[in-house]
């Protein structure tokens, strides 16, 4: 019983002093906000902001079509061309040989263009693969035949058990080395 009156008169939180901290403030009171503040826990976690309800708050589903949606943004830039056909579409050399480059920015931020032809992270450039050494063009070659055909790479057998045999083997057999002190 004794406890709970204890609890009660205990100053732990700022809803407890009411306004007396703002008038203090107010008053130019330095000494009695400075008491009044020391005398609050010192645990944080007993202010009364911490005490609040929790309410889970659950986020809005926002995918990219709704964020262009709100933001008025063009539709997505496609990486690569989807089909030979827009070749001609993708080509803006007219527009920069008639030196029409306002055009050019226009048509770009409306209708935005692929950045590149294909879309294939595996191609490598015929200048870049004769830059590489005779092997690694031999294994590129050899990969593309086998993604063709799907064939599985073509792997050595190993038996491991007779290796660790062979090799326990020839420890055994091999003679003692001998310390000479």
């Amino acid at each position: 019983m004794e406890s709970q009156s204890v609890n009660s008169n205990l100053l732990v939180e700022e809803l407890q002093l009411g306004e007396q901290l703002n008038h203090c403030v107010h008053s130019e009171r330095r000494a009695d906000f400075a008491l009044m503040l020391s005398m609050l826990t010192d645990d944080v976690l007993a202010h009364s902001q911490f005490k609040l309800p929790y309410t889970e708050n659950t986020p809005a589903e926002t995918t990219e079509d709704t964020l262009r949606k709100t933001f008025e943004l063009p539709k997505k830039q496609r990486l690569a061309l989807e089909s030979l056909t827009q070749i001609t579409e993708f080509s803006q050399a007219d527009l920069i040989e008639q030196q029409q480059l306002p055009t050019l920015h226009l048509t770009q931020a409306l209708m935005p263009k692929p950045l590149a032809f294909r879309d294939d992270k595996t191609h490598i450039s015929a200048t870049v693969l004769s830059n590489t050494r005779l092997y690694c063009q031999q294994q590129h070659q050899l990969k593309k035949h086998a993604e063709n055909n799907q064939d599985k790479e073509n792997r050595l057998t190993f038996n491991v058990n007779e290796w660790l045999k062979s090799v326990q083997t020839a420890i055994v057999k091999a003679p003692l080395l001998a310390t000479t002190a």
